[in-house]
């Protein structure tokens, strides 16, 4: 193999570019004034950062200096909770919860709920494409009034609070802290859980003890201006009203008038609207309870927007320096399956009725109808509702005609044995007595199916306009079954009419109310013949031909406002009893027939009842009574008459 020499060429042109490059370094060294110019540059930057450095130093001694002057200013109007004040959350935020049925946002200043938005409900009418909201634009409020050891009295619904939202499982958990200190704080805990209504609450305090004033329970106010949720202003706020559960089950309500009470050991305040409530409920009995309702609406012209006014006032006591209250806020339907699952007695702020009439409701109506509105759409479903209602009463009503059929039969009787003894009302009563005996007839058998009517028609009254179901549901003109069903409307107001009646015309009304004068037309006359003539007694049968009129104006106007579910109902019912009433009158009940009986009955000995013994024995010791009391006036009268002659 060849080996590489350096040749001659090589070697020179290796000292050319060597004395190149010593030629370039030479010409390119820096001149002593270039040298001097950036020694002063690099003299003039260091001076530069360390006037910076000098003041930021400056800066932050002051901003600590202000920060110190604003803090101790603070105190003299916060105590210990200006600690708060120089917080990062202290500004005007809001925090949201929400799941599917509901939204609900939170306030920093106050540490309240500011909004509850109802994901699944239209305000007012069916596509009015507003969402029913229980609380916006500072309709309600919370607030505790804190009095420090300094004497001070500090309200929370003006103080900023410190959120933070974390989640436990499923549930979203907002924290909502008032602090007085790193470890010092009020605290109220919001946990809502997937498709619930139902919020857990609860109010606490830690290290406050020193803070507080902690021999008497601080003061928590709840109020809230009730916004109109529905179409009918005057018919949402019949049903808008406070109620509330105290001492072991108990259940009360602030009705329409505005009206303030005290309650004890009370463990739920409901704000109930007419569809939609918000509840407070509490584990641990609030000793006491303030509570007021004001009426706001006193124009329905005018008064367009809220409803009623409540206000709730609560003691939370201290137990060992600090306050503990595990709670729940509802906000959502006032609905009675609904409410009733929680097993907290919340189904009594349903306006179902008291007593009886609630029982039916709870047991017999809302299953039955529960079960019809599955497969039948509302208005079918109300009307397969009435017809069974009216064959289940249909034997009453057998009972009721059949009572009047036979006193009518006796009435010939009765005014005969009223001309003959005319000036002897005791021994008239006494005979007429006999006469039923004989006869069989019981006077009062026709007044007691119609008592045995009244529970079911006044729960029927409470029934419609408590169910939620019915809200924004269509039925041939009627838009919605738990409103009025106007089929002409008018903006202007008319003295009288549009305070009574209203500014439309209802036709579900109208209907029911044709439906009753008819019946009452086919009734009336049998009642009034029925009805064995009293003296001294106005004349039934008048008053009952006036009834007739009278009856039906009035469920035309007072209807004409309420659901149209309601007034279907009656329609329906009373088109139902008419055709009862007919097929009773003309197939089952025959006057000759009752007649013939009732001449048999007269000639068989009828046992007389105890109590039937024991009324003849009071008559007659009446009548012997008043015998011996005329005796003894006709002895005087004639001992007088003798004086005078002498």
């Amino acid at each position: 193999m060849e080996e590489k020499k350096f040749d001659r060429n090589s070697i020179i042109g290796f000292l050319l570019i060597f004395m190149l490059l010593l030629g370039v370094m030479y010409f390119n060294k820096p001149s002593q004034k270039d040298i001097d110019a950036k020694a002063k540059i690099e003299a003039e930057k260091q001076k530069a950062a360390t006037v910076a450095e000098k003041e930021a130093a400056i800066t932050a001694v002051d901003t600590t200096a202000k920060d110190s002057l604003q803090l101790e200013k603070l105190k003299s109007s916060l105590g210990s909770f200006a600690y708060a004040a120089t917080l990062p959350s202290a500004k005007p935020e809001i925090q949201t919860l929400e799941n599917d049925l509901v939204k609900l946002t939170f306030s920093n200043k106050g540490g309240y709920i500011v909004g509850a938005e109802m994901k699944n409900f239209e305000a007012v009418s069916k596509g009015s494409g507003k969402l029913v909201k229980i609380i916006k634009d500072n309709n309600a409020n919370l607030n505790i009034e804190l009095k420090t050891q300094g004497n001070l009295v500090l309200n929370t619904k003006d103080l900023y609070f410190e959120p933070a939202v974390t989640k436990e499982g499923e549930n979203q958990v907002l924290t909502m802290r008032l602090k007085a200190g790193a470890e010092q704080y009020l605290e109220y805990r919001y946990v809502l859980k997937p498709k619930e209504y139902m919020l857990d609450f609860s109010i606490r305090t830690q290290g406050l003890s020193n803070v507080l004033q902690t021999s008497n329970p601080l003061p928590l106010e709840w109020s809230m201006k009730t916004y109109r949720s529905e179409k009918s202003i005057s018919y949402e706020n019949r049903y808008t009203e406070l109620v509330y559960e105290y001492e072991n089950g108990k259940d009360d309500y602030l009705g329409q008038s505005s009206s303030d009470k005290q309650a004890k050991e009370v463990t739920y305040i409901a704000f109930k609207q007419h569809f939609f409530t918000s509840i407070l409920l509490t584990d641990t009995p609030f000793k006491v309870a303030e509570l007021k309702s004001d009426n706001l609406v006193k124009d329905t012209e005018k008064d367009t927007i809220f409803t009623k006014s409540f206000k709730a006032t609560v003691p939370l006591a201290f137990k060992g320096g600090e306050v503990n209250y595990n709670m729940n806020w509802y906000y959502g339907p006032a609905d009675y399956k609904i409410l009733n699952k929680y097993e907290k007695n919340l189904d009594e702020v349903i306006s179902l009725g008291w007593g009886i009439f609630g029982w039916i409701n709870r047991w017999i109506f809302i299953p039955v109808y529960d079960f019809l509105s599955l497969f039948l759409s509302h208005g079918i479903a109300i009307i397969v509702f009435t017809i069974l209602v009216r064959l289940v009463m249909s034997p009453v009503t057998y009972k009721s005609y059949l009572s009047q059929a036979k006193m009518k039969v006796l009435r010939p009787e009765i005014l005969e044995l009223n001309e003959k003894f005319k000036k002897d009302p005791m021994k008239k009563q006494q005979e007429t007595m006999k006469l039923y005996n004989k006869a069989g007839v019981n006077p009062m058998a026709g007044c007691l199916p119609a008592l045995m009517q009244i529970p079911v028609f006044y729960a029927l009254f409470q029934f419609f306009p408590s169910a939620i179901e019915l809200r924004q549901k269509s039925f041939l003109w009627a838009e919605d079954l738990s409103s009025f069903d106007a089929i002409f409307s008018w903006k202007q107001h008319i003295p009288v009419i549009s305070s009574f009646y209203g500014n439309h015309i209802s036709l579900f009304p109208i209907l029911a109310a044709i439906a009753i004068f008819f019946y009452m037309k086919m009734t009336t006359g049998d009642q009034a013949m029925s009805a064995p003539p009293q003296e001294g007694m106005p004349d039934m049968s008048k008053i009952m031909r006036m009834m007739i009129y009278i009856s039906p104006l009035m469920m035309m106007i007072f209807f004409n406002n309420n659901a149209s579910g309601l007034s279907l109902y009656y329609f329906i019912s009373n088109t139902i009893t008419i055709g009862i009433m007919l097929v009773i009158k003309n197939y089952i009940i025959n006057d000759e027939k009752i007649h013939a009986r009732i001449q048999e009955n007269k000639t068989k000995e009828k046992p007389k009842s105890k109590f039937q013994q024991k009324m003849q024995e009071m008559m007659e010791q009446a009548q012997e009574q008043q015998k011996q009391k005329n005796k003894t006036l006709e002895d005087k009268k004639k001992s007088l008459d003798d004086r005078k002659k002498k």
